[in-house]
Parts: structure tokens; sequence; C-alpha cells
């Protein structure tokens, strides 16, 4: 699993992988045709998978409505976890997004899983609202957070990063 992880648009042919990752990771799984659809029929849908050779590592989806990106879903397969590749496709993404026009990012995630909300919060995403019993497996609640400045964030990473280099 030392290969170089690439970002690359989501197509029919990752969706096997995509949807074992989507079962390994979510109690209820979207379906194959809605991802299809997504994908093909949705025209504010955007969609990447994290590829390693030929394996999918992880994908990532969203809406841009407007000015507004809407992180439909983020996963990673088991073997890939902890392996950056997850802040490789949130990286993706707000770039993506803000090269697009939108300078606001937003999504829902369990209120359990602590573990994303520690990654969102490290993009500079904070809890805006709740939905009451969003999730319909458990009707567990769902943070809605926020990255309201995508471009500042951005910029103030380069610039860290170019300190940490050296330049």
């Amino acid at each position: 699993m030392s290969a170089e992880i690439r970002i690359t648009p989501m197509t029919p042919a990752h969706l096997v992988q995509v949807m074992e990752i989507e079962k390994a990771s979510f109690t209820v799984p979207w379906s194959e045709i809605t991802y299809f659809r997504e994908i093909t029929e949705n025209p504010y849908a955007i969609y990447i998978v994290a590829t390693a050779a030929e394996e999918v590592a992880g994908y990532a989806g969203r809406w841009l409505i407007l000015d507004e990106s809407h992180i439909t879903n983020i996963a990673v397969a088991p073997g890939w976890r902890r392996k950056g590749v997850a802040r490789k496709l949130m990286e993706y993404m707000l770039r993506a997004s803000l090269g697009q026009g939108a300078n606001r990012m937003t999504l829902e995630v369990r209120r359990s899983n602590l573990g994303a909300q520690k990654l969102y919060e490290e993009f500079d995403f904070s809890v805006a609202g709740l939905r009451r019993g969003y999730y319909t497996d458990n009707n567990e609640d769902a943070l809605i957070m926020w990255q309201y400045d995508i471009a500042a964030y951005l910029d103030r990473k380069e610039r860290k990063d170019g300190a940490d280099n050296g330049n």
C-alpha cells in the first residue's frame, strides 16, 4: 500500500470497488444505481476517487449549488484508513470547489463520529447546527458543519506549508 494516491473523476468503472467501500463504511449504504445516476445524470454532482494503481482507496462526492459546495459522502477503504486518503480527498474537494466559484462548503456528520469531526475541523469546518434524527438506521442526530471561507483556509495552509518547507 505504498503506491501513489491519484485523485480522478469517478466513472461507472469504479462502482464495483466504490460499493465495496460503501458497504464497509455505512450502515445504510447508497445503492450502485444511486451512484451511477449521480455521476451520469446529476448536473450538480461531482464525484471523485482516490486510486493507488488500479485500486480505489476512497471516494468523495459533492453537489455544487451556486456558490456553495455540499459534501454528500466521503469514505475510505478499511485497508487505506489512517493513511491520509481522506485528507487528500478533502483538500481536492476544497480546491475544486473554490476553482468553480464556491467559497463555502457544508456537510453532515454523525454526532458519534468523532474521528470524522476531528478531520473536518482540521479543514476549518465548525459545527453550525443539528439535524435531529437525521440517520434512519438508528435515529442519530447529524451535526451540520460549515467551512465558511475556503480561500482564506487554503491561503493560510499554503503559507504554513511554504514555511515548513523552508520557503
